[in-house]
């Protein structure tokens, strides 16, 4: 099964519950909860902001994951991958 991630944060979308949701309120296939709600995203950001928001929960991620990341190393990962998202990809 492919994994799909929030096209904004990079959160894994797992469950229904991880999704955001469109303005019909059916849920959104692309963006997180967090990321989209109402069908419009909940915050104005850039990428780099977006990026410094996700390292708030680098100790949460840490603790799932097999390796435990600094905040340098995520960062770095971060703006490697961000770029490949559809909020952040350039036309």
């Amino acid at each position: 099964m492919e994994i799909k991630f929030c096209q904004s944060c990079g959160m894994p979308l797992n469950a229904d519950a991880d999704h955001g949701t469109n303005a019909d309120q059916s849920l959104n296939d692309e963006y997180c909860t967090h990321c989209f709600q109402n069908g419009a995203f909940t915050r104005d950001c850039t990428m780099d902001e977006m990026i410094e928001t996700c390292l708030l929960y680098l100790d949460e991620f840490n603790k799932d994951s097999d390796k435990a990341y600094t905040k340098e190393e995520a960062r770095a990962g971060m703006k490697e991958f961000f770029p490949h998202l559809k909020r952040w990809a350039k036309a």
